[in-house]
Order: C-alpha cells, then sequence, then structure tokens
C-alpha cells in the first residue's frame, strides 16, 4: 500500500506500547521477582534510548547492559535506577562507571581486584559459570573468588550486592543442562552465604527461564529477546503473549514488468518461470538483511505474502510481486509482527538459518528508526 505521504527509503517502526506490554507480560509470569530489562546491543538494534525510556516507564526495576560504555550510555539519557553490566574489557578504567552508580560484575578475582581499583564502595555483584563455560567462575576459582569478595567487603572496599549466572540451554525447557546448573547454582551460593556474604539479588533467568522455568525466577529475571517479541522457545505453548516490537519495511525504488526467462540479481541464481512485475526493495546486506536468505525470504505487501527473489545486494533487494499493481514509493513490510501478512523475524531467521536475535540486532547501516507509542 501506498504510504500517506514521503517517508523513508527504509525505516524500522519501534512500537514502543508493545515493548512495554511485553514487559508486563514477562513481569506477570514472575510476579515473585524483580524484573531485568536487558538492552545490550542498543537495545537489540532497537535504539537504546527510547527503549531505556520505555521500559522505567513501564516500572521495570532493572536495566542490563554488557560493557561499562552501554552503562554510562543509559546514565547519558538521565536514566537513575539500578544498572548492571557484566563485560569489562581487562584494561579498562571503571572509575566512571562506578561513579555513575553502575553495578559492575566480577567473574574472576582479577576483575573484582580491578573493581576495587576504581575507589569508593562499588556495588558489585558475582558470576559463577554453571555450564555456559563463557565468563564467570568455577570450582576452585569460584572459591577463590569468594574468599576474595569475603575480605574486600570486611573491609569495606566494596560492597557484594549480587550473584548470578546464564542458562545454557533454556531454549530447550527439556534439555538436562538446565537441572544440573540450577543445582550447581545452588550451591555456589551456599558457599557464597557461608563466607558471611548475603547478596540480595539471586538470578539466573533468562528470556527462554523465565518463561518456561519457574524454579529459576529467584529474586530477578533478566528478560532480553522476549522483551522484543521474540519468542525463544515458539515451540513451547507457555500462555505468555508477546508481539514483536520491530517492523522493518522500505518503500519501492523501483518497479518493472519482466518476461519469463529473466535472470535476476547477481549470478542469475532465480529465473522467472513466467511474466511478473519485480520489484526493488532499497535494502541490502549492508542494513542487515542476512545474504545466507538470498531466494529464501520473503515479504509482506497488500496483505499478501511475496517472495524475495535473487542474491540478497549490498544495497538492494528484489521481489516477486506477480501480477499485483504497484508503483514506486509503495511499501514493503519486510518483517514485523505478521499481523496482516508479513513474516516475523523468527520466519527470517528460519529462512536464513539463523535465530531471531541475529535478525534484529543487526539491522542498521541507512534504516531510519521510527518510533510509536506514548513515549
Amino acid at each position: 500500500m501506498s504510504p500517506a505521504g514521503p517517508g523513508p527509503q527504509a525505516e524500522a517502526v519501534i512500537d514502543l506500547d508493545a515493548y512495554r506490554a511485553n514487559l508486563s507480560a514477562l513481569a506477570a509470569v514472575a510476579s515473585d521477582a524483580a524484573l531485568m530489562a536487558v538492552v545490550k546491543a542498543d537495545a537489540y538494534g532497537h535504539g537504546l534510548a527510547p527503549m531505556v525510556r520505555a521500559a522505567r516507564d513501564g516500572g521495570t526495576d532493572w536495566i542490563g547492559v554488557a560493557t561499562p560504555a552501554e552503562a554510562l550510555a543509559v546514565r547519558a539519557t538521565g536514566d537513575t535506577g539500578p544498572i548492571l553490566c557484566w563485560l569489562a574489557a581487562p584494561d579498562e578504567d571503571l572509575a566512571a562507571a562506578v561513579a555513575a552508580d553502575v553495578e559492575v560484575t566480577a567473574s574472576s578475582v582479577e576483575q573484582l581486584e580491578q573493581i576495587v581499583a576504581a575507589g569508593g564502595r562499588p556495588r558489585t555483584q558475582l558470576k559463577v559459570d554453571t555450564g555456559l563455560a563463557r565468563n564467570g567462575a568455577f570450582g576452585a576459582d569460584w572459591s577463590r573468588l569468594v574468599e576474595s569478595a569475603a575480605a574486600h567487603q570486611g573491609a569495606g572496599r566494596l560492597e557484594i550486592t549480587g550473584v548470578w549466572s546464564h542458562f545454557a540451554c533454556a531454549d530447550q525447557p527439556d534439555h538436562r543442562a538446565n537441572d544440573e546448573q540450577e543445582q550447581v547454582f545452588v550451591r555456589a551460593v551456599d558457599e557464597l552465604q557461608a563466607a558471611g556474604i548475603e547478596p540480595r539479588w539471586r538470578h539466573l533467568a533468562n528470556s527462554p527461564a523465565t518463561l518456561t522455568r519457574p524454579s529459576a525466577h529467584l529474586d530477578l529475571v533478566r528478560v532480553g529477546v522476549a522483551s522484543y517479541g521474540i519468542d525463544p522457545v515458539a515451540t513451547v505453548d507457555h500462555g505468555v503473549p508477546l508481539t514483536p516490537v520491530m517492523t522493518l519495511r522500505g518503500r519501492l525504488a523501483a518497479v518493472k514488468r519482466v518476461p519469463a526467462g529473466t535472470g535476476v540479481s547477481y549470478g542469475h541464481t532465480f529465473t522467472t518461470d513466467r511474466a511478473t512485475t519485480l520489484g526493488l526493495v532499497p535494502l541490502g546486506y549492508a542494513e542487515g538483511i542476512p545474504v545466507t536468505g538470498s531466494g529464501q525470504l520473503s515479504g509482506g505487501f497488500a496483505g499478501d505474502r511475496i517472495a524475495q527473489v535473487g542474491r540478497v545486494c549490498m544495497d538492494q533487494i528484489m521481489v516477486d510481486l506477480g501480477d499485483r499493481d504497484a508503483r514506486r514509493g509503495d511499501v514493503v513490510t519486510l518483517f514485523g509482527p505478521g499481523q496482516d501478512g508479513e513474516p516475523t523475524a523468527n520466519d527470517w531467521a528460519a529462512a536464513a538459518g539463523t535465530i531471531g536475535y541475529e535478525i534484529v540486532t543487526r539491522v542498521g547501516g541507512r534504516v531510519v528508526r521510527t518510533y510509536r507509542g506514548a513515549p
């Protein structure tokens, strides 16, 4: 359908009302726990500042980011609430983050010393590796971290406020690793308490565990991808309504009628089998369209599902409009909530052999973000 008046050639429409509704639904399913909205990676490609404000406006308790720089960017929006970050570089000066009242995670004794060196009495959380084998301490390293944390807290150099970990297989609710990780986490907390540290916040649940694993809700749940309406356990009937927040669309830059036998895009990997109308959508891999989805993706046009054809280019993709009436400037929806015939980000992920998280976080380049819903 043609838009009313001119608009961006490439646009990601972000529905703030849907975001707040998702957070509310997730908070309700873990009603005994506080809620952390994870906004790392520019809020999964949705735009940091608007999503932080929407989350706080919706009553979110905590904001979670990966890096101290992201935490300071949250503070730059005017946010004054609790923030946790967990991925500081080994030689990073954490003084600015500590001074901004950001809680920094320690995953090793070395990281704990780095936090103490920032001065003041920083509030700090400890991360235990319960089985993901990423960040976090385990085994003897965990015991050393607990011992060091107890000594520093006893000397008044920091305050340990939380202990946490991350699931490896929560998107597979029946995977045996989930039970094993919970058990390791319980033992790690017991060891911390035996050392005289009583953390206010114990948290283990990510988005899929929030949706399917009540035993892991504890004091706080961290919701990332689910808050943006991308269901990480879509094959499970968890009963929590989630609405995709991002709609990616482009205005047709060219429309042409071509005969049967026309090769389309680089390498002629697609050849028309009939006379048809082709549309050029001005988004390509520079905007995050996955090349691996070439010829497998689809879009929505005037309430119908249409195929993306040929190889994805740097700046553009081609769509097969068939015999539909189309003009330059008409809008093609690449993905969205799926309520008007268009695919969802998860549909694109399946077509491109990836995950919905990647589809939305890689949206960039010349895409203009437009925000809808009450600020």
